[in-house]
């Protein structure tokens, strides 16, 4: 039997965890795995509260803690339990993780320069590289879609996770220096229906208090 594709557009909140302490000192975290801060906790909440009447019908969210803890307090205001997808993790960033980007600069001048020139192919020596990543990434996305067509979902992820499902949906280069923002708590609305990919709206903070951070680089 041939499955007719939905005309129903599958629809994605991808939202970025709250801040951290690692994050207000531009310490990479990768697979280290950090708590909210306060901060983090009420901007979880404040997306919760603005996603009330979206119509999203299921959560998921990587499984690291500060992911998992935004997509908690997400879940209280929606009455939806999250389902912890570890594929949605951050980028595993090796012997970066735990530096700050001035300490990795400084430590690693090689490998930094590869990282800040977005060399698809670099690993941070046994971490993971860009392609590797996207191919993680995407496989677990088009997953989601093809268990809950024409449906609404909200999905909690990592900064690194959003940089390259930007490009997915539009369709641009792992190299491409980013031009979107990618603020603590943000809301990234996508959808997909036969195939094809839009970006609805991208960082979104209004429901935000002044300062979310995007310390991330470009």
């Amino acid at each position: 039997m041939v499955e007719i594709p939905s005309k129903q557009p599958t629809r994605l909140c991808l939202i970025r965890h709250g801040e951290t302490e690692w994050n207000a000192e531009r310490r990479i975290q990768g697979q280290i795995d950090i708590a909210l801060n306060t901060t983090g906790l009420l901007q979880a909440e404040a997306a919760g509260r603005w996603l009330r009447n979206s119509g999203i019908e299921a959560i998921y969210a990587s499984d690291l803690k500060r992911a998992w803890m935004t997509a908690q307090a997400i879940g209280r205001h929606l009455a939806l339990q999250p389902v912890s997808t570890p594929a949605l993790r951050e980028r595993r960033y090796g012997i970066f993780e735990g530096l700050t980007y001035a300490e990795a600069a400084s430590r690693f001048p090689a490998g930094y320069a590869a990282f800040e020139g977005r060399n698809a192919d670099y690993d941070f020596e046994q971490g993971e590289s860009l392609k590797a990543m996207y191919d993680r990434v995407t496989k677990q996305l088009q997953a989601l879609v093809a268990a809950h067509p024409g449906q609404v979902l909200a999905v909690v992820v990592h900064g690194g996770v959003l940089d390259v499902v930007n490009r997915f949906v539009r369709g641009l280069p792992l190299e491409m220096p980013r031009d979107f923002l990618i603020p603590n708590a943000g809301l990234n609305w996508i959808s997909t229906v036969d195939g094809q990919w839009t970006v609805e709206s991208w960082g979104e903070t209004s429901h935000l208090a002044a300062g979310a951070l995007d310390e991330l680089p470009s």
